[in-house]
């Protein structure tokens, strides 16, 4: 049988399965860091599939390595399981996770034969736009010997190369000083108020960024008691810019904005995180047409979209071959990150998602494993 034939027939018998797992996983989401059971679900299965499966790898209790094959082009294919707080599943992980698991199903049997090693790499933390799930993996050596990485992620629409920026996160922590706020106010020092006027600082500089640079946040503690000058504040604030050189300009730019804050009031002021930016996007144009072929063949028609999102896999991009291709749910108006969004990744179109993304990514692992020029340019290179 011809390879593909053999690769769609598998996902087809595996697609009740792999449906279950998104309905269990969009049932019982997890956030970053957190995601015990999504792990221990998606290993069990790829171990009852045929792969080697490690769990716990890297010092990453929530990631997992799956491998089946022994040829010499390695393949990674990366599954993302994290959830959003209070919104759950409205990235659509669910849906990354059951097509990752889907293309493996189908491309275990075929590895040796095509010459493929294929690696499923579980990745926690996906969400938390620094220091992120891939950027430790791929620090710690996980992607070490890989000649190409691949993903599919939904969206409202098919978007071939998305425009995924670079991002990072940080927290801000105010230190000052209680007081009555009724008959001693003079006596404190509030850190309200500095968080106060580091937002005013901040909305002021966006007259100066970049159409492509974004800052948003929330405070995450503003005080204790109305009657109590705040003695401690707390806010969690992400930046991202179209490349990672620009970023590290708005970044320092916004710090300056949190030490205006301190300055103003006499507050102590913390900054800690964004050690670790997630860096834009530079997807590989051979690998991303060849995906693009595979899925217009499932019927799937692509559009250009900016949308200036920001993930992990951008990392790998910058020392791999990547792709990371969207799949559309059907979802607008609903848009990534609206519990609406949520709601899609279980419907008709998101199951079918599952198995449109999960045949293309088979699909392209094949003709990656087929194509000699394409092969041999891979295997050229590594992590």
């Amino acid at each position: 049988m011809d390879p593909k034939q053999a690769a769609a027939r598998r996902i087809a018998q595996e697609h009740e399965r792999l449906v279950a797992l998104s309905h269990r996983m969009y049932a019982a989401p997890e956030v970053a860091w957190e995601e015990e059971q999504s792990c221990r679900w998606l290993a069990d299965l790829l171990a009852d599939g045929g792969f080697a499966v490690q769990t716990g790898v890297y010092d990453l209790p929530t990631a997992f390595v799956a491998r089946a094959g022994s040829g010499p082009l390695h393949l990674a294919i990366c599954a993302e399981y994290d959830a959003l707080p209070d919104i759950g599943h409205a990235c659509g992980h669910n849906i990354i996770a059951a097509s990752a698991l889907g293309a493996a199903f189908a491309l275990r049997e075929l590895a040796d034969d095509l010459g493929l090693t294929v690696s499923v790499l579980g990745t926690p933390a996906e969400e938390v736009l620094d220091s992120g799930g891939k950027i430790l993996l791929l620090e710690r050596g996980a992607f070490a010997g890989v000649n190409a990485a691949m993903m599919v992620h939904p969206g409202p629409s098919n978007v071939l190369e998305p425009n995924l920026i670079a991002a990072t996160m940080f927290d801000v922590r105010y230190a000052g000083r209680p007081a009555h706020a009724g008959a001693f106010p003079h006596l404190g020092v509030n850190a309200a108020d500095a968080m106060v006027v580091a937002q005013t600082a901040i909305g002021l500089l966006r007259q100066q960024l970049r159409p492509t640079d974004r800052v948003h946040g929330i405070v995450t503690h503003g005080g204790d008691a109305p009657n109590v000058i705040p003695a401690n504040t707390a806010a969690r604030y992400c930046v991202r810019a179209s490349a990672i050189g620009d970023l590290v300009d708005v970044r320092d730019k916004v710090f300056r904005c949190f030490e205006a804050g301190a300055l103003a009031t006499g507050a102590a002021l913390t900054l800690s995180g964004g050690e670790k930016p997630y860096a834009e996007g530079r997807w590989d144009a051979e690998l991303s047409a060849i995906f693009g072929q595979n899925a217009s063949g499932l019927g799937r028609e692509f559009v250009v979209s900016p949308m200036p999102a920001s993930t992990d896999m951008g990392n790998i991009s910058h020392v791999i071959p990547t792709i990371h291709p969207m799949i559309g749910i059907d979802s607008l108006p609903a848009v990534n990150h609206q519990p609406e969004f949520a709601a899609c990744t279980v419907t008709p179109a998101g199951d079918r998602a599952i198995r449109d993304g999960a045949t293309a990514l088979a699909w392209t692992a094949i003709d990656l494993a087929t194509n000699r020029t394409v092969r041999e340019r891979l295997l050229s290179r590594s992590a």
